[in-house]
């Protein structure tokens, strides 16, 4: 039996490329509900997607489970799937966690800093400032993304940075950004600047009190955003106290 979808799927076929294809399809659908055409609550179908790409039916499997994995869509019977919204507890618990590694991981860095690992940070930092004067979002994240890891590594804890790399990339897939929706990336890459200072400075104290703003910041204003887009009679300071300990 085929199955019919609500939704109508106004998709471009991906370009020709030989990259992988599981992501570019990740991407597009992260775009397509981003800019409205794909719609929470409404039923998709996996078979029109690989049509309207232009691509196999593999790779739209192995995205969609990915996205599957994340919470981002919920699969329905004969490839059948819908678009579900970030909760807000999930994103609440996201950042205990992160909270509960980068902090004492940036104490750590602060403690063992030297000239090569400054000078990685602040390398990171102006890629980071390039791509804000840009706006480019993208780019910015993924430099993001490097220095919170080069912090990380810089503790010595593989299994934090392997926790926190996933939980961002979490995050990333679900769409939960605040960049120019309640903050810009020239904002986001302000917050940063303590953060560095005080890891360059050898200043542990600082650091963790620099890195706990940041992630806080960032992670109570994804909680609000999640209620809005909801539409949710919720307290975002009620559920972030409830997962953040």
């Amino acid at each position: 039996m085929t199955f019919v979808a609500d939704g109508v799927l106004d998709l471009e076929p991906l370009a020709p490329s030989t990259g992988r294809r599981m992501e570019q399809a990740i991407a597009a659908v992260r775009a397509a509900i981003d800019d409205g055409r794909m719609k929470p609550g409404v039923k998709y179908s996996a078979y029109q997607l690989a049509e309207v790409l232009g691509i196999s039916r593999t790779p739209v499997r192995d995205a969609l489970l990915r996205l599957e994995e994340v919470g981002l869509i919920k699969f329905e019977a004969r490839q059948g799937f819908r678009i579900l919204l970030p909760q807000p507890k999930e994103i609440a618990e996201i950042f205990g966690v992160r909270l509960a590694l980068e902090l004492p991981a940036v104490r750590k860095a602060a403690t063992v800093a030297d000239p090569a690992l400054a000078r990685e940070l602040l390398h990171q930092r102006r890629l980071m400032r390039a791509a804000a004067a840009k706006g480019d979002e993208n780019v910015f994240a993924q430099h993001d993304l490097r220095l919170h890891d080069l912090i990380l590594a810089a503790a010595d804890n593989a299994r934090a940075r392997d926790i926190v790399k996933s939980l961002r990339e979490t995050t990333r897939l679900l769409g939960a950004s605040t960049a120019d929706r309640t903050r810009t990336l020239r904002d986001i890459d302000d917050e940063h600047a303590p953060i560095l200072d005080a890891v360059i400075a050898g200043d542990p104290d600082c650091a963790e009190a620099a890195m706990r703003d940041h992630l806080v910041n960032t992670g109570k204003l994804l909680v609000t955003q999640a209620i809005r887009s909801a539409d949710a009679d919720l307290s975002a300071e009620e559920i972030w106290t409830a997962a953040v300990f």
